[in-house]
């Protein structure tokens, strides 16, 4: 049976070893009942279009250009596609996947959150992707809390963990 994590057991995940989370900004702020939001590190625009197929040798990432953004000043994203890079490191052990939601202010204001699914043994400081669509645009500082994660326990452990090129992204 799958289940939602709640926040008292995120907490406990957090404070073991392996931590759930790292790298956050307030726990107390950013711990939810069903979740725990991550906040905005950097931003990218699109420079040039990307590449898929079947075959991993197909895909290629577009270029993109580094936005500035400021933890004292708004910085005004015009509508349209960005990339955003999370402040958060998430660690999954196998067995549980994550997903994430925009914050409901987020959305209030015209932009919505895209992600894919955070499998069993995924490691990084993730992306996602931010779509503006408000005609007006949205105001953004650095570290603004964009979106939630939750955590949701596999019936089972997985007995093949996330090893995709994304692994340990966003990591120094």
């Amino acid at each position: 049976m799958v289940s939602v994590l709640s926040g008292e057991e995120i907490r406990r995940l957090i404070k073991s070893p392996k931590p759930l989370v790292s790298g956050y900004i307030s726990l107390e702020r950013q711990l939810q009942p069903a979740g725990f939001e991550l906040t905005l590190a950097e931003v990218f625009g699109f420079r040039s279009h990307g590449s898929l197929g079947f075959k991993d040798e197909d895909r290629k990432l577009p270029v993109f250009k580094p936005v500035k953004l400021s933890a004292e000043n708004f910085t005004r994203l015009p509508k349209g596609a960005y990339v955003v890079r999370y402040n958060e490191e998430v660690w999954l052990p196998s067995d549980l996947l994550a997903l994430i939601f925009p914050r409901s202010s987020l959305m209030r204001s015209g932009a919505i959150l895209f992600t894919a699914i955070w499998d069993p043994g995924y490691r990084g400081r993730g992306q996602g992707l931010l779509n503006v669509y408000n005609p007006y645009g949205v105001r953004l500082k650095l570290n603004a809390r964009i979106g939630q994660l939750v955590f949701l326990r596999l019936s089972k452990h997985a007995r093949k963990l996330y090893r995709g090129i994304y692994q340990k992204e966003g990591l120094a």
